[in-house]
């Protein structure tokens, strides 16, 4: 212990207060004694959702030692607003202190580069370890049983119940609602996510008919007393079956899964993933039961198969419910705006989906953007586009276009011209019967829509808290209220609602750096007791590339070693970086013939200004501390 950098933790500060601490105060001091985790998380983040999950038994199994502070630091306007960060708390059923960092002092403080970024501090104070992105509870889990030892041995290590303080809990038929179906019998079924349920409501919206779940997070299939979900969230119709009936898909996000519900007999199933979540590595393609998924968000029906917004690795894939498979069919994984024949398209967390004949409409939440995918007229060089739309051993060919939206940083409300409006992390999208689409843009509490016969965007509805999806019912549309917990009946206007123009760029401060050669070290060092995975070839791979592509005069592509030169290209002052790594590492057990293996990745798009007085140096630590 005494080789680890001794690195004094600086003070908790947060404009927004504390939560889940029964209105007290929290300071470092009030922690001596524990072994603290700081997890710098934002509520847009599904890679932050991840690692809430990741967290949860190591939370339970070390609560006397191991206190988590969860720092929320905000990327989007909305996600400053005290009350939002109240309603993510609950809904992600965060069960440790929350500090409310709208300004990301403490981000600041602690030099945090990516969401999520965990950090951990011994029970005098000083900070021994920083974690970014996904797959570190093994890790952390080790460290925390060296942490418990050393401590107890010195006399410093202070057990006893942390500082956690459980909300009331607040009735109602929903919380948190996520998505909206109509079944064919007029009914409406809506996934209640925070209960881990689905609840059917009579036409009217209000009157619960039945709830499909136990309301326990879990896994299991049976009928609608025993089934478990866990946050689920999108809900499509199949075709219907030869006897005439249609099954409800659910993406049961925090599953990893698809299932199914029987409206006629009541039955949820499971049709697709494993219950584990996709790594880089794993299969993209084979039968659905035996393939991982990760944090499907929304589901639709469209080219003859399901499609499935794959948020937790920014992708589509599809399922084909005749031979019973999925497959990855757009998206690359890396996390940005870039358009082009599906496979090499990226997007970041897709999470809401809506079909029509010709076209796959996708709510991209993280680039505000709304997007679509259709079939390629040009894949096959034919002169009839059907059978253009073949690739040359015969399978459907996808293009993804933009149609609202420029990238990851740039958000707002604005209307107008379509290459000029702005939306704010949306997450549904809902197809009109005019050819028009209308857009729940989240995060502007509003109902937005886009004409692609005229270019426009324009403004529904306001006041809307978080809506999060809609479908139509007659005329009407129906909107889901996610934070107020309810569904909203509108009439569709037959004008639009006027809102003053508003854009916004995100809240953190770009990364000054030098011109010319950029130095670019993502640190990786092995937990205690293991060491990097080379069996099969490289153990670690980082890709790098940047927004715009002419920011990089070199460096940018895919390699397996973690540092890079990069070179600055003349006149691009600023603009992303936007860096993926990954590191596999395995037990160094040589007596063990099948050691326990386990893969930490993150994404990083590190926002960057080039200046004379800036650094020649871009640390992004993956895993442990930066020595230089």
């Amino acid at each position: 212990m005494a080789s680890r950098a001794r690195v004094r933790a600086p003070e908790l500060i947060g404009a927004g207060g504390w939560l889940n601490t029964g209105g007290s105060d929290l300071s470092l001091a009030d922690l001596r004694g524990r072994i603290v985790i700081l997890d710098f998380w934002t509520f847009c983040c599904v890679n932050c959702l991840h690692v809430l999950d990741e967290l949860r038994e190591l939370e339970e199994k070390h609560r006397d030692t191991v206190v988590i502070v969860g720092v929320h630091s905000p990327k989007f306007v909305h996600e400053a607003e005290h009350q939002a960060v109240v309603d993510a708390t609950e809904r992600y059923e965060v069960r440790h202190p929350v500090l409310d960092d709208p300004d990301l002092a403490t981000w600041k403080q602690y030099a945090v580069r990516a969401w999520p970024t965990l950090v951990v501090i011994d029970p005098e104070g000083y900070v021994v370890a920083q974690h970014a992105g996904e797959g570190h509870a093994h890790a952390i889990e080790r460290l925390v049983e060296e942490l418990e030892a050393a401590h107890e041995a010195k006399g410093t290590l202070r057990r006893g119940a942390g500082p956690y303080v459980e909300p009331e809990p607040v009735p109602g038929d929903l919380r948190f609602p996520g998505k909206v179906v109509q079944l064919p019998g007029g009914n409406l079924l809506v996934s209640d996510s925070t209960r881990h349920a689905l609840v059917e409501l009579a036409p009217d919206g209000e009157t619960v008919v039945r709830r499909i779940g136990s309301g326990e997070r879990g896994l299991a299939d049976g009928d609608a007393r025993t089934a478990r979900f866990n946050e689920p969230q999108g809900l499509a119709l199949l075709p219907a079956g030869p006897d005439g009936g249609q099954r409800v898909v659910v993406a049961d996000t925090v599953n990893h899964a698809l299932r199914t519900f029987d409206p006629a007999t009541g039955t949820v199933e499971t049709i697709a993933g494993t219950g584990r979540q996709w790594w880089q590595g794993a299969p993209t393609s084979g039968p659905a039961r035996e393939v991982d998924l990760s944090s499907p968000w929304d589901v639709a029906y469209f080219a003859d198969r399901l499609w499935i917004a794959m948020a937790g690795v920014h992708q589509l894939w599809t399922y084909d419910p005749v031979a019973g498979t999925v497959r990855a069919a757009a998206g690359t994984t890396n996390e940005g705006l870039v358009d082009g024949p599906a496979e090499q398209a990226w997007f970041a967390q897709p999470s809401g989906l809506a079909a029509t004949a010709d076209r796959l409409w996708i709510a991209d939440s993280e680039t505000s953007a709304l997007r679509y995918v259709e079939r390629d007229p040009e894949a096959g060089g034919v002169a009839d586009a059907v059978d253009a739309s073949k690739t040359a051993d015969g399978a459907d060919a996808f293009v993804v276009r933009t149609a609202v939206g420029t990238g990851l940083f740039d958000f707002g409300h604005r209307d107008g011209p379509a290459e000029q409006a702005l939306f704010q992390h949306p997450l549904g999208v809902t197809a009109l019967r005019d050819g028009s689409v209308a857009v729940s843009d989240t995060y502007n509490k509003a109902l937005r829509r886009y004409d692609p016969a005229t270019g426009e965007v324009s403004t529904l509805a306001t006041d809307l808290r978080e809506p999060s999806g809609a479908v139509l019912v007659g005329d009407d549309i129906v909107v889901v209220e996610s934070a107020r917990h309810r569904l909203t009946r509108l009439k569709l206007p037959e004008e639009a609602v006027r809102v003053e123009s508003v854009a916004h760029r995100t809240r953190r401060a770009a990364t000054e750096v030098a011109p010319g050669t950029l130095r670019l070290d993502v640190v990786f060092q092995a937990p205690t007791g293991q060491k990097l995975d080379t069996r099969y070839g490289p153990s670690t791979r980082l890709l790098v590339s940047a927004t715009p592509p002419e920011l990089l005069a070199d460096g940018a592509g895919a390699g397996a070693d973690l540092s890079r030169e990069l070179r600055l290209a003349d006149g691009v002052s600023e603009g992303v970086l936007h860096v993926s790594a990954m590191a596999a590492s395995c037990d160094d057990a040589p007596d063990i013939a099948y050691p326990a293996c386990h893969v930490h990745q993150q994404d990083w798009g590190v926002p960057i200004r080039v200046t004379p007085a800036g650094a020649d140096r871009l640390p992004l630590v993956l895993a442990g501390l930066d020595a230089e």
